[in-house]
């Protein structure tokens, strides 16, 4: 089963079709691009990169703030694209691509100057030098996006290089092209050069072709599987590489949880997006003395969701078949389902799901779901609740719900996840002042934060001699006293109470 269906074409050429997740009609059919294409793409970008970087960043954040109020203006139509790709709710469509573009845009636009800001830094040691930090961009960038969103995971990371100086090429996930393609169409009208932000539509051959083009760094968003080939071929090439791959992630509902507040925000977690979300909640752990009230609860807010209104279908027709193997395992294995546990009438739609009993000798509760399904496991204690989500080979993030602040804030500290929320849901990759990455299997680097637009820049050191002198205490010849005075140094700068100005 799948929404993406390889189409007859001439030998050598990749040709597919796609058609929409809510009612199977078509929304489009394209080629995938050649390496050839793909390099002259690469090729056309380093060329207006080369002028791009030399335009002052009051112009590209002037730019990026017409990009903004275009894509106000016309967001309507840039939702009717990705609605038609995705099958997502208008509302959910608004929230998660074009509320968080505008943010994004805004944000990054605001602070560039300062962020590429050169930057005099005080020396401890040499001090007749004086240290300026200028940032520069790396060059071109290609950007490797998945279908879950589609617009604005090609478009944040896209926002950041290009106000860092940088060309993009972005190759999306052949299941949602389009919706990527807009990105392109948004930096043109807004008069960036012609060239500076591409799309390539293609598929696995089409991406890897990306990386073997010369770009000067990678960012990679999806599977742990693809990332895995990703980083192989960035390393191989020495690229530098961000990766930006699976979760699992936990919520520990804590036994003084207010309980109406966690089953509310455990639900959007888990099914956001009908769950096709890295940071989505897909694991449950509550402790045992309010285990039967918070899952009444939950399953009572999941038999009230509504398909399409609240629960699209899935995106990539595929990821059904890995949703519901995952379920079908965990029943064999003793799991009991609460609400949903099936395909929808249709066969588009997994209906929003909750089980009890789950073990970590269950498929749902070890390997990534991305679907809306949220298995429960009750455990005695917090403890217990912060070993278990510990125990999996993803860090991405985690929810802990407690009504005392400070042991939420202990507890966070404790789990192996990139970022954690408590009292809400998943909201670390909208919280644009802080760092956005996983850990262990859940990728490499991190996106957002002060760090977002220096991500795509080199910074360079320079180092200015202050005063002129003749010659430095170690430059040649080597003599006997030069010896005897670096040898005084150490003593006197180190060896001595002066080490604690240094």
């Amino acid at each position: 089963m799948a929404w993406l269906a390889p189409l007859e074409a001439p030998d050598g050429v990749r040709r597919y079709g796609l058609s929409c997740p809510t009612d199977g009609r078509s929304v489009g059919e394209f080629t995938a691009a050649t390496a050839e294409e793909v390099q002259a793409a690469v090729d056309r970008a380093r060329i207006v990169q080369a002028d791009w970087a030399k335009t002052p960043v009051a112009a590209r954040q002037a730019l990026m703030a017409k990009a903004l109020q275009l894509f106000i203006e016309q967001h309507e139509a840039y939702m009717e694209v990705i609605i038609g790709e995705t099958g997502r709710s208008e509302m959910e469509t608004l929230i998660m691509e074009v509320f968080a573009a505008c943010d994004t845009m805004n944000y990054y636009g605001r602070r560039a100057h300062k962020v590429l800001a050169d930057k005099t830094v005080g020396l401890h040691l040499l001090r007749m030098k004086k240290g300026r930090l200028v940032q520069r961009p790396l060059g071109v960038v290609g950007v490797i996006t998945p279908w879950n969103g589609p617009f604005i995971l090609a478009l944040n990371p896209t926002v950041q290089a290009v106000l860092g100086g940088n060309a993009v090429v972005i190759k999306p996930s052949e299941v949602t092209p389009y919706s990527s393609k807009l990105v392109q169409q948004l930096f043109d009208d807004a008069g960036f050069p012609e060239g500076l932000v591409q799309v390539v539509l293609g598929d696995g051959a089409t991406g890897a072709a990306l990386i073997e083009s010369g770009v000067d760094k990678v960012s990679f968003t999806g599977s742990v599987r693809t990332g895995r080939r990703v980083g192989e071929a960035c390393g191989r090439n020495l690229i530098p590489v961000n990766l930006e791959l699976g979760g699992k992630d936990p919520a520990v509902v804590c036994a003084d949880a207010d309980l109406e507040r966690a089953a509310g925000g455990v639900l959007f977690g888990g099914m956001m997006n009908a769950g096709q979300f890295c940071s989505g909640t897909e694991r449950i752990y509550v402790v045992a003395s309010v285990a039967e009230a918070f899952t009444e609860l939950l399953a009572d807010k999941v038999r009230a969701l509504e398909l399409d209104r609240d629960i699209g279908p899935m995106i990539h027709g595929p990821q059904l078949d890995i949703i519901r193997e995952q379920v079908e395992d965990a029943v064999k294995k003793g799991a009991t389902v609460l609400a949903g546990g099936e395909l929808a009438p249709g066969g588009r739609h997994f209906l929003p799901t909750v089980l009890t009993g789950a073990t970590h000798d269950m498929l749902l509760m070890t390997e990534e779901t991305f679907g809306p399904v949220l298995p429960i496991m009750v455990v005695p204690d917090e403890d217990t609740a912060i070993a278990m989500a510990n125990d999996t080979r993803f860090g991405l993030g985690a929810t802990v719900w407690t009504k005392d602040k400070a042991r939420g804030e202990r507890l966070a500290r404790r789990l192996m996840a990139g970022a954690v929320v408590i009292n809400d849901s998943s909201l670390t990759y909208g919280a644009l002042e802080m760092p956005f990455g996983g850990r262990r299997e859940s990728g490499i680097g991190t996106t957002n934060g002060a760090m977002g637009i220096l991500n795509f820049c080199q910074p360079l050191p320079i180092l200015t001699d202050r005063f002129g002198t003749k010659e430095e205490a170690v430059w040649y010849p080597y003599t006997a006293d030069k010896f005897d005075q670096m040898k005084k140094a150490i003593k006197v700068i180190w060896g001595s109470p002066v080490r604690w100005l240094m």
